[in-house]
């Protein structure tokens, strides 16, 4: 699943550009929509983003501006815009595209693409070397094996919080706080997971039944007990409801 964040001082290209993504990308989540760039950069602040949308000229805060308040850059950029002239700067900005308005349906799909690209190699750096979680009852659980780096893993499932795939690729979240980037799709890992109370919630999610603290029916979501926020699709929702 990639987060992004729209921010353009012009409502109507925010609510084309949203509806554009909600149509084409099923994996894309808008978490907000911002016609000021200094809320926008508060909200950044705040909350984790994989990707955003910038446009450049905005009268409170011009974009570049906005991405100099984050030195460590820890989201991907998209630069959109009416005109030409900002190319160059934005290459030297590290953005990964630069969209013209008014944005082409291929262009927007081939930007989507790096986005999603740049977010799965930063989790693979990430996980790279980092020991995997391991209770005291490791030895006397069953485990599931998950192929990882040329060897085979041998996970606690109790100990797994959620899990989320994105096309070929799954990530396992532990109940730590760490992530494990594995190359199989989620039907695989949900496939190993029977048996151990977990359910598919959405076609991205698969979530440990013990880790939900609440679910939120206006908004179908899930909290879980660690505070992430999955949403539970319409066509899991009966089934769901009924496992309780």
């Amino acid at each position: 699943m990639l987060k992004v964040v729209l921010i353009d001082d012009e409502p109507n290209a925010l609510v084309s550009l949203r509806w554009e993504l909600e149509r084409s990308c099923d994996d894309v989540v808008v978490l907000a929509a911002f016609e000021r760039a200094t809320e926008a950069r508060d909200f950044l602040r705040d909350n984790p983003v994989d990707c955003i949308f910038l446009d450049i000229e905005m009268p409170d805060l011009n974009g570049f501006k906005l991405l100099e308040a984050f030195p460590e850059r820890p989201f991907s950029v998209i630069v959109t815009t009416a005109f030409n002239q900002y190319a160059i700067k934005a290459i030297k900005e590290m953005a990964l595209d630069y969209l013209l308005k008014p944005i082409d349906e291929a262009e927007l799909k081939t930007a989507i693409e790096k986005a999603r690209q740049t977010k799965n190699d930063k989790i693979a750096r990430e996980s790279k070397g980092k020991p995997v979680p391991v209770s005291p009852e490791f030895g006397a659980t069953k485990k599931i094996g998950i192929p990882y780096e040329g060897k085979i893993l041998f996970l606690n499932p109790a100990q797994i919080t959620y899990c989320e795939g994105d096309g070929n690729y799954c990530y396992l979240f532990f109940d730590s706080g760490e992530k494990l980037f594995v190359t199989q799709q989620l039907k695989a890992i949900d496939a190993k997971l029977v048996g151990f109370n977990f359910f598919r919630i959405h076609n991205s999610y698969l979530v440990n039944m013990g880790k939900i603290a609440e679910y939120r029916r206006q908004q179908d979501v899930v909290v879980l007990v660690d505070g992430t926020e999955l949403p539970v699709s319409r066509l899991k929702k009966a089934q769901f409801l009924n496992q309780f």
